[in-house]
């Protein structure tokens, strides 16, 4: 018998015969009087990332302001023209998200249309993402609720940082270094 299956043998035999135990889901969700895209703004601030709360109309111009020159990845399903899709030489990549959780500020993209693969998400020094309030909820509750489990899942909480042992901030080590985030309302 291997050293795995003779510790669930004996998880077997400890639990046998117990009864099933109910988990309580009612999780705390929305939050009263919360304007839910100005505590989310708020919060990718905290993060350090670049916030942009505009009229839906004002978003095209505004992307076309943020991209400038840069080679961006533009995802399929992205409703921009044009794309760049050597991770090697892209500046950047642009994208949608499948919801955006106020309370943490986190960003989820779960690769659908117009979110691109995980490596156009995660290789490239910039991301600017655009966010439609109706995609913002309060909690993590939520935003579970609105994700299929079976898709991959990138949570962002602001651009990519780490700190070493003397708590020197570095930043884009595992992820885009700047992230600049277009909430469209």
């Amino acid at each position: 018998m291997s050293a795995r299956e003779e510790i669930l043998a004996r998880i077997g035999k400890a639990v046998a015969g117990a009864g099933d135990v109910e988990i309580p889901r009612d999780y705390r969700r929305g939050r009263q009087g919360d304007d839910l895209v100005e505590l989310f703004a708020e919060r990718v601030d905290d993060y350090r990332a670049i916030v942009h709360v505009i009229p839906a109309a004002e978003v095209p111009d505004k992307i076309d302001e943020c991209l400038g020159e840069r080679h961006m990845i533009v995802p399929d399903g992205f409703d921009r023209p044009g794309g760049w899709s050597d991770l090697k030489t892209a500046d950047g990549v642009v994208t949608n998200c499948a919801v955006a959780i106020a309370e943490t500020g986190t960003i989820v993209l779960d690769h659908g249309p117009g979110q691109g693969t995980r490596s156009q998400t995660l290789v490239p020094d910039y991301h600017l993402c655009v966010v439609r309030a109706d995609q913002i909820v309060a909690g993590v509750p939520e935003a579970i609720a609105r994700l299929d489990p079976a898709r991959p899942l990138t949570w962002i909480s602001g651009p990519s940082a780490t700190s070493d042992i003397e708590l020197n901030r570095v930043e884009g080590v595992h992820g885009p270094r700047t992230l600049e985030v277009i909430i469209s309302t």
